[in-house]
């Protein structure tokens, strides 16, 4: 008998805040893991007890106060949990683990990079794609069957903004972010499992800032959120999905959750 699985990660924004519709996405959707970041919250304060009520009771934390923060929630046991620290100040964006099918599961929240897209005049810009060659680095060391997923903070295709030459000027969007990322990809020959469901050039959109009183009309979205897989589990995905419909729930996160089932 075939086995699925079903993987959610989502940018919440503060977990212990928006918690009311994290259980609503998860009692809706039933993931059997959940990937959070930018979960804004230490370890020692972190709402287990509502996931445990959930049935999530396998669990890996690697908060921060008020900053970052990444967590793994799950039904099925994880084991071997690592937490990398590719932006070498010991910030809490990375926390990985293996699963029982010997699949390695890797959840990091990458650096939004400021707003000045120069490396030189803004050092977060910097930072943020020297943390994309740490993580080539890494890419091109993997061994195994790898599911990568997360806030990249990086929108690489003109189809995955609400306006291309508008954004060219935009850190998410820049040629350099687009070039180091497609670098990193290629790293791993990682496949884009968002794409490998919805091919360019359709619109694909994970994201929608505050700023608009009515994204939906508005719809100035950009892809920062991917699940990427190595080949050998790229191969099991049968179906994926952007859950749109969230990000007008109350108190919404400006990110909203993805969901990939596999076969194996």
């Amino acid at each position: 008998m075939n086995d699925t699985l079903k993987i959610a990660s989502w940018n919440i924004n503060s977990v212990r805040f928006r918690i009311g519709i994290v259980e609503q996405f998860l009692r809706q959707e039933s993931p059997d893991i959940l990937c959070l970041q930018e979960t804004k919250v230490m370890d020692n304060v972190f709402p287990t007890q509502a996931f445990h009520d959930l049935g999530y009771v396998h669990q890996m934390l690697n908060g921060q106060q008020m900053h970052h923060g990444v967590a793994i929630l799950s039904r099925i046991p994880l084991i071997e949990d690592d937490r990398l620290d590719w932006q070498a100040n010991g910030e809490a964006r990375h926390i990985g683990a293996r699963l029982p099918n010997g699949m390695r599961l890797e959840n990091v929240y990458i650096p939004a990079g400021g707003d000045v897209p120069d490396r030189e005049l803004n050092h977060k810009f910097a930072q943020k794609l020297d943390f994309f060659e740490r993580m080539t680095r890494w890419s091109e060391t993997l061994a195994g069957p790898t599911l990568l997923v997360g806030d990249f903070n990086v929108a690489p295709l003109e189809s995955d903004v609400w306006g291309h030459k508008q954004l060219l000027g935009t850190v998410s969007h820049t040629p350099i972010e687009v070039e180091t990322l497609g670098r990193m990809q290629a790293a791993a020959d990682w496949v884009d499992l968002g794409r490998k469901f919805v091919p360019a050039p359709a619109r694909l959109h994970t994201w929608w800032s505050y700023r608009a009183k009515d994204w939906a009309s508005s719809d100035r979205g950009r892809r920062l959120d991917h699940m990427w897989a190595t080949p050998d589990v790229a191969a099991q995905a049968v179906a994926h999905a952007v859950h749109e419909p969230v990000r007008s729930w109350e108190k919404p996160s400006d990110h909203v959750p993805l969901v990939t089932e596999f076969v194996f």
